[in-house]
């Protein structure tokens, strides 16, 4: 019981914050940069891992993944509670980085296509992954995680995301890829009008 009225405050948090001070703009974008990807909540953000702990309590996870640059603050503070590495694929190559895993990925919000990067010392066939990002749109970024895990052998666990977008499908898309456990701790059924609606609300 005492479990289930914690989820419950954290769904309302992070639900509020998103009504409160989300911004819509054309073409099915949500605006959350005052709290998650540009100014951070760190106490939204702890809220939000330990949610993403219970979900995934049940798997063996021995390293955590995200993109740069808005996943970098929920995987870390993650990371932090699980006491697990954290791993971010960057979007461009760095001068520094000689071998690597590498993929292309569209990016919805910026409408270009984005190379993703992640050393071969950092991901390897041991390692078992759990993905998280800010949001879940296309499911182009995570599509990209499977490509770069498959590619280095790893094993996708899951993945979590703050916000999905239920309107642009990329969770069908991430099933397609072979991933079989998806979270989303925020689902937004639709944002015609530039209205927020969530899913069951």
């Amino acid at each position: 019981m005492e479990e289930s009225i914690k989820q419950i405050k954290t769904f309302k948090l992070l639900n509020n914050r998103i009504l409160q001070e989300g911004v819509c703009l054309d073409g099915g974008v949500l605006k959350v940069d005052v709290f998650i990807n540009h100014q951070i909540d760190p106490y939204l953000m702890k809220q939000v891992s330990i949610e993403f702990i219970k979900r995934f309590a049940d798997l063996k996870i021995n390293k955590i993944l995200t993109v740069e640059a808005s996943g970098i603050a929920p995987a870390v503070m993650l990371g932090y509670l699980m006491e697990l590495p954290v791993v971010f694929a960057k979007k461009r190559k760095p001068s520094t980085m000689s071998d690597m895993y590498q993929t292309v990925v569209h990016s919805f919000t910026k409408n270009e296509d984005s190379a993703l990067v992640v050393s071969k010392d950092y991901l390897t066939e041991k390692d078992h992954v759990l993905f998280v990002d800010d949001f879940l749109a296309f499911g182009n970024a995570g599509c990209g995680i499977v490509d770069l895990c498959r590619q280095a052998g790893a094993t996708v666990e899951g993945m979590g995301f703050i916000i999905e977008k239920e309107f642009q499908h990329g969770r069908e898309a991430l099933k397609r890829a072979g991933v079989t456990r998806i979270e989303s701790l925020a689902i937004v059924e639709s944002l015609e009008g530039n209205r927020i609606k969530f899913k069951g609300i």
